[in-house]
């Protein structure tokens, strides 16, 4: 029964009106296209499923994603005002940093704002960090660095304190990754008003966050940039690719369902949708727009990106992300059974990645990116949230005339 409704998605949808009005067409092709986007959004009549449009009262069911320390303020304010959810990373901050930044944010923007924050647990085991850093040491010494003296997270999962600024900010979308927070921090958010979406990147895993109260669960397949989702199991064996991952969650869970891994343009948002998806999250399509904070190693990665330059690592970080691969990944990898827990092995590398691109290579630093790093365009933000709606919608509507 579930196949037959995500079958009829884009008929029925089309029916109601989906086509692009013709001064939204026409606004899309003027000179000023970018501030023409922030400035009057593109207005559909409906979208195949309005799941998401509805919760969050946004215009396109398009999340940018919140890409760890690549994301500057700049890039989730302008694709709010392009009609989509723009979303910033927390994971790193301090609450008295939080509440600063946050304040700064949302004075930018009237639209829906998603903040998200990880859910880690780091398992220190003293023995196995000394022998990463043993392991590391002909690198140390062949760049003549210093090893770091202790292996110190700058990555603190959220808890009560990082809760308490989030309630006084109240954005409407708060998401997680690798789970949730304690029941307790979950409750006051959503009494707070706050939408909660959480990863998860298998059934399992949707099941589980529904029943904890998530609002809308991101169905992260094995193709996605970044780190896995994954918090029941380690077992990356068990990650399925988003065409397979998508329709098993949607069947599985009642709450709007957000495909991610893989997509990056109007095609692939169209099959998100044909597979019973409520909305989108893109991530590395959004890495060549200027307003992502990116090393200059990871723009020319991106711009000379084939489908078959990623990999997925523990090696940066301690865990699983996909990554473009160079030397560090290569050498230790891709996937180290002795790596230290998440996030401990990003301190293990930093003097090493210091001294490595002070020398122009980019031989230890982390370059994320999914396996749709060559579908990527750079457009500006704004610009970019309405290229992928204007594509979406006129491939819906050609699909629908030819049906």
């Amino acid at each position: 029964m579930a196949g037959i409704r995500r079958r009829e998605l884009i008929k029925t949808a089309t029916v109601g009106g989906v086509a692009l009005s013709l001064g939204g067409a026409q606004g899309l092709l003027v000179a000023n296209e970018e501030v023409r986007a922030q400035e009057a959004p593109l207005r559909v009549a409906s979208w195949p499923n309005r799941q998401l449009l509805d919760l969050l009262k946004i215009e396109h069911p398009l999340i940018q994603a919140p890409m760890g320390l690549h994301t500057s303020p700049a890039m989730p304010v302008a694709v709010g005002r392009a009609g989509g959810l723009g979303s910033f990373p927390c994971s790193t901050f301090t609450a008295a940093q939080l509440r600063d930044l946050g304040r700064k944010l949302l004075a930018q923007t009237d639209r829906p704002l998603n903040l998200n924050f990880f859910c880690h647990v780091t398992k220190r085991n003293p023995a196995l960090e000394a022998a990463w850093l043993k392991r590391l040491a002909p690198y140390y010494t062949e760049l003549e660095v210093n090893p770091p003296a202790a292996l110190v997270s700058a990555r603190p999962p959220f808890d009560a304190e990082m809760c308490d600024a989030v309630v006084e900010l109240k954005p409407r979308v708060v998401s997680f990754h690798f789970g949730l927070p304690e029941a307790t921090l979950v409750d006051r958010l959503k009494a707070a008003g706050c939408v909660i979406f959480s990863s998860a990147t298998t059934v399992a895993e949707a099941r589980w966050l529904e029943e904890r109260g998530v609002d809308a669960v991101i169905a992260q397949g094995l193709e996605a940039g970044g780190h896995r989702g994954m918090f029941l199991t380690t077992e990356l064996a068990s990650q399925l690719g988003t065409l397979a991952l998508v329709p098993q969650v949607v069947d599985a869970v009642k709450i709007p369902v957000i495909a991610a891994g893989g997509i990056a343009d109007g095609r692939g948002i169209v099959a998100a949708f044909a597979l019973g998806a409520a909305g989108v999250q893109m991530g590395t399509a959004y890495l060549q727009c200027p307003e992502a904070t990116i090393s200059p190693y990871e723009r020319a990665a991106l711009k000379s990106a084939k489908d078959n330059l990623t990999m997925v690592s523990n090696v940066l970080t301690g865990r699983p992300a996909r990554v473009f691969v160079n030397r560090i990944v290569r050498e230790l990898g891709p996937l180290a059974a002795d790596a230290p827990s998440f996030p401990l092995g990003t301190p293990a590398l930093a003097p090493l990645v210091s001294k490595a691109e002070s020398q122009s290579s980019a031989d230890f630093t982390g370059m994320y990116g999914g396996q749709a790093a060559a579908l990527g365009r750079e457009l500006a933000c704004g610009e970019l949230t309405s290229v992928l709606a204007k594509e979406a919608l006129e491939r819906i509507r050609t699909l629908y005339r030819a049906s």
